[in-house]
């Protein structure tokens, strides 16, 4: 069969797709990636074949400039986030109807902020299946796109979650499971993760996008924060792109270790995360069975939050809580409680029983031939 996937440009949308894409093509499947032309190197260096339907809007220089987020304003930011995704969507749409009426796949499988690829696909008749990264239902997503588009995007026929059950909000429960992957990009493994170490190591981490929007608020408190956590003596690893660490010079200043790292080989080396509550990072330090503390600044990440708390597997300050002291004494209480390490791994547990990508693939290809 042939497999069409789509992703709106950021990495942690196409990510969690890598794994499946990877799958199905191991499988003897024909899959196709499908994005903007800004984004296709990055679909190429995870090793899938790629073609671009056109130029779009940058995700970042679309929202960048936002004021800081408050508990009040978070409805109204995602609802902003859905008008940038249809914003994107609409430059693409064009491509992505030639595209899927020159190559006739037999499946879309788009991760949920893509809806050029759906609104194609449902032209054709070709069957959508989503993957819904993020614990939260995030309705203003397609609501805002579809005024973007004047069109709503087509239900999906199946819906992927790599979500275990246990951790999903009740709009999510009929998902079918497929397990993250924990995919990282094409980061090389440093050699300090097979050293033994001394000292508790905790991994802070803000992700891809969010150091791009420096207006959120959360810069102000990063040196202090990390200055604390330092006194905790531990051995504290910062992980971030080149370019943010060269941006944001006080992230490295403080720690012990820093750059780009693979988070699915690092996480299970150390004893704590502090992060920013994004689906792959978040998914990524349940996998490893790593205790978290997140801080959750926008979208998803308040109820992807919530839902580590819950499990027990971590810890989470809202908006108006986030201080340097308490961020070090929640870390703390991480490396203290054995009960945090307890509720990881047994999250880890329910985060790898779920459908395996090659698992998901043989579903695919009975919907294909329903």
């Amino acid at each position: 069969m042939r497999l069409l996937f789509t992703t709106a440009p950021l990495r942690g949308h196409l990510f969690p797709l890598v794994p499946l894409a990877w799958a199905a093509r191991a499988a003897g499947h024909e899959v196709l990636v499908a994005t903007t032309e800004a984004f296709a190197p990055v679909v190429l260096r995870c090793g899938l074949p790629v073609t671009s339907w056109g130029a779009a809007p940058d995700f970042v220089e679309l929202v960048g400039g936002e004021p800081p987020v408050t508990a009040e304003s978070a409805d109204l930011r995602r609802a902003e986030h859905g008008h940038a995704f249809g914003q994107i969507a609409r430059a693409c749409l064009p491509g992505a109807r030639k595209l899927v009426d020159a190559w006739r796949p037999d499946l879309v499988v788009s991760e949920r902020a893509e809806f050029a690829g759906p609104l194609a696909a449902a032209a054709h008749d070709v069957p959508v299946v989503a993957y819904h990264w993020g614990v939260a239902p995030l309705t203003e997503y397609g609501r805002a796109a579809a005024i973007e588009l004047a069109a709503a995007p087509p239900d999906p026929v199946r819906t992927l979650d790599p979500w275990p059950p246990g951790m999903r909000l009740p709009h999510a429960l009929g998902h079918e499971g497929v397990q993250g992957g924990s995919f990282n990009g094409d980061v090389r493994l440093p050699d300090w993760v097979f050293e033994p170490r001394e000292r508790p190591r905790v991994c802070v981490t803000f992700g891809t996008v969010l150091p791009g929007m420096a207006a959120l608020g959360l810069r102000e408190t990063v040196a202090p924060m990390l200055k604390l956590l330092k006194e905790l003596d531990v051995e504290l690893v910062v992980a971030a792109a080149d370019d943010v660490l060269a941006d944001w010079p006080e992230l490295a200043a403080a720690a012990d270790r820093a750059g780009r790292l693979p988070l699915a080989q690092v996480l299970p080396a150390c004893e704590a995360m502090v992060n920013h509550g994004g689906q792959g990072t978040v998914l990524t330090a349940l996998e490893a069975g790593c205790p978290q503390l997140v801080l959750p600044q926008f979208d998803d990440q308040f109820d992807n939050a919530a839902a580590v708390a819950a499990a027990g597997a971590g810890l989470h300050l809202s908006l108006d809580e986030v201080s340097p002291e308490r961020v070090a004494e929640r870390c703390r209480a991480l490396l203290d409680e054995p009960a945090f390490t307890t509720g990881a791994v047994r999250a880890a547990a329910a985060v790898r029983a779920q459908r395996s990508p090659a698992q998901v693939v043989g579903l695919l290809e009975k919907l294909v031939a329903a």
